[in-house]
């Protein structure tokens, strides 16, 4: 629990808003709240930099929004990723002004507003059907404080596309490259920039992309210095590393 954790507990107690043992129990859990079927770890983000964030795929539109409102309740911005709009709905009860991000299936929900550094982040997409894992990584960068520019479908099959848009890509403070099928462009900008890259292979692509596998063997074997690699399709993961790099 951080400092402004502390002081709004405390302010809430003055008010009459808690009771003494309430504040008590929530002051010594020791950033743990125990919900039955989950286990929210409410001091993440002073430990690691990145709060604590809802995977959705697996939990019912109902444990997600129980999980979301106690969240909010804490003062916590969500972000719930992999989500549908019909999850979307049962936590926009719990928590009014969530927002639904339809191409990234991401849902967040954040009381302030943070200030814009001027370094940005670049996310890359070779193709348009990489979008919604591009997306993914540029709402969960933005939703960590991140400024995102994004350069959509520049792929090595019309690499000129790519070439056009160097100027904004080698000026990044951290490069995600996201790509499917032979998954070749993480190699490509990562032999043309100073800058670190993180590629994430994406599963779009036909049947011997094996849902990803060839591009994350491409990126894995990439001759190109300074790329590094995260799992298929895992634009969050790419998106926080990129967040703890730049910052």
């Amino acid at each position: 629990m951080d400092k402004a954790e502390i002081i709004r507990l405390l302010e809430l107690y003055s008010k009459g808003e808690l009771k003494l043992e309430e504040t008590a129990a929530k002051l010594s859990s020791g950033g743990l709240e125990e919900m039955g079927f989950a286990t929210l770890d409410t001091d993440r983000h002073r430990r690691t930099g990145i709060p604590e964030v809802i995977y959705s795929e697996g939990k019912t539109a109902q444990q997600l929004a129980e999980i979301a409102g106690r969240l909010h309740a804490r003062g916590i911005p969500i972000l719930a990723t992999r989500a549908t709009r019909e999850k979307y709905e049962a936590v926009l009860e719990q928590v009014p002004g969530a927002i639904y991000h339809e191409l990234a299936r991401a849902i967040v929900y954040q009381a302030e507003e943070k200030a814009i550094p001027e370094k940005y982040i670049a996310v890359v997409s070779a193709g348009t059907s990489d979008m919604p894992v591009s997306e993914e990584a540029a709402v969960t960068a933005e939703f960590l404080g991140s400024r995102v520019e994004r350069i959509y479908d520049v792929g090595v099959a019309g690499i000129h596309r790519l070439f056009n848009r160097m100027d904004i890509i080698s000026n990044a403070a951290v490069i995600i490259v996201v790509a499917g099928m032979e998954g070749a462009l993480a190699s490509v900008v990562g032999g043309l920039v100073d800058i670190p890259v993180i590629g994430v292979p994406c599963s779009a692509g036909y049947g011997a992309n094996f849902g990803g596998v060839s591009a994350l063997l491409a990126m894995l074997n990439s001759c190109a210095a300074g790329v590094s690699v995260v799992n298929i399709d895992n634009g969050f993961g790419a998106a926080c590393q990129a967040y703890l790099i730049a910052k």
